[in-house]
């Protein structure tokens, strides 16, 4: 009985797209003609040149495009001499677009103007038909602020593509959490809420992700939420505070790498067995961050240098003294950019992860010393950062009274079944 319920809602299903086609083969076709784009581009009439446009190759530099095109070497020359303080023709990068707006009525199709594209915002404008000048511009940009929700069911990674949601959200995220919420582990049932805004040009081409405004990520049924607050106008110091105005940063972050394409491959363990040592008992007084090699490695903390070197197998390493209490140290390095003097502020790159000294993949190993012991940083009680300034406190509670509202009332959207899932459920109603 069971079967013959299963075989109709499979006849069902196949005559539904069966009719479905046929009526859709039945459509009339209709033509739609493209709209006429925009004239103006860059602040110029493209009707009122022969517009080249083409991409950076490989090989490719400013003279020899300009050459090309019939702009003589001595030309060239004088362009780049009168325009290197306000661009350095050297550092257009293959890949990046240029359009080049040639004279009408010319023969050769000589170009008097140069525009060059670093990324999908901005652009450099050289014109070079009666005079020489040069200048930076970008195109306008509209923001718009969107609010989204979701439910860990693997990772955040996931759970952002579940939704059709950028990346880089997550990395937002884990830069904005990393000091209170501890990525690599994530519970299945966690929930995460967000506003935020993102780029456009010309109200539709989206161009990214602007930043995160305010953020809640309920992680073992414990709320955290975070604020964007700026704190210094003049030095554009933005920071992320809680609901009680205390910073969400500490003094340490919790990992020396960032959030993408990582994963803890062995933690801090005194009672480890490896097998290539008869499964005896060999302790691990780190933490291994597996990360694909030349990831950058950064210093968790504020501190200076004290020791670079490479020495048996450590391999390629970096170890910063943060304090009287506090040091840490970073192996396994494919190069070292830190040297010893050196400060270096939480955040900074200290090197790159490699696969020096003993080590059978690229990772880095992160150690960490308290008043001179080796122990394990996930299981200390960090200091806090700075807390925020007693003149601000009722400037910011007001500035979040707003967002919190706003946050709260955004109801979690539940992750979409998988579709053996929904399958099972229609098989499951005709039981």
């Amino acid at each position: 009985m069971r079967i013959g319920k299963i075989l109709l809602l499979a006849l069902l299903v196949v005559g539904f797209n069966a009719c479905k086609e046929t009526k859709e083969e039945k459509k009339e076709i209709v033509q739609i003609e493209a709209p006429v784009p925009d004239p103006m581009e860059f602040g110029f009439n493209l009707n009122d040149y022969i517009v080249v446009k083409d991409t950076v190759r490989n090989g490719d530099s400013f003279g020899k495009i300009l050459e090309k095109n019939n702009i003589g070497y001595g030309t060239v020359f004088n362009i780049v001499e009168q325009t290197k303080d306000t661009f350095d023709i050297s550092k257009i990068v293959a890949g990046k677009p240029y359009t080049l707006l040639c004279t009408k009525g010319d023969s050769l199709q000589r170009p008097e103007c140069f525009i060059y594209q670093p990324n999908s915002i901005d652009y450099v404008v050289i014109k070079f038909k009666d005079s020489i000048n040069a200048y930076k511009e970008s195109k306008p940009v509209k923001i718009v602020q969107k609010e989204v929700s979701g439910i860990i069911t693997s990772s955040l990674s996931g759970a952002l593509d579940d939704a059709g949601l950028s990346q880089r959200l997550a990395f937002d995220m884990s830069d904005i959490y990393a000091w209170t919420i501890d990525f690599f582990r994530l519970q299945k049932g966690d929930q995460f809420k967000l506003i935020y805004t993102e780029k456009y040009i010309n109200d539709t081409t989206f161009v990214g992700i602007d930043r995160i405004h305010a953020a809640y990520f309920k992680h073992n049924n414990e709320p955290f939420y975070a604020f964007e607050f700026e704190t210094d106008s003049v030095k554009q110091i933005v920071d992320y505070y809680d609901e009680n105005a205390k910073n969400l940063r500490r003094a340490f972050l919790k990992a020396p790498v960032v959030f993408k394409n990582v994963r803890i491959s062995s933690r801090y363990n005194l009672r480890r067995r490896i097998k290539l040592y008869g499964n005896r008992i060999r302790a691990h007084k780190g933490t291994d961050f597996a990360a694909p090699r030349g990831t950058p490695i950064i210093s968790t903390a504020n501190g200076v240098v004290v020791e670079s070197a490479r020495r048996g197998g450590n391999g390629n390493y970096v170890k910063v003294k943060h304090n009287s209490t506090y040091t840490t140290q970073y192996l396994h390095m494919n190069k070292r950019k830190a040297k010893v003097g050196d400060f270096v502020k939480q955040g900074d790159v200290i090197g790159w992860v490699g696969m020096t000294g003993n080590t059978s993949g690229p990772h880095v190993c992160y150690r960490f010393w308290k008043n001179g012991k080796q122990v394990d940083p996930f299981k200390q009680k960090l200091p806090d950062a700075d807390p925020i300034d007693d003149k601000l406190k009722i400037a910011y509670l007001k500035h979040i009274e707003p967002l919190k509202v706003q946050i709260d009332s955004i109801k979690i959207q539940p992750p979409k079944p998988a579709e053996e899932e929904l399958t099972q459920q229609a098989v499951t109603a005709l039981k």
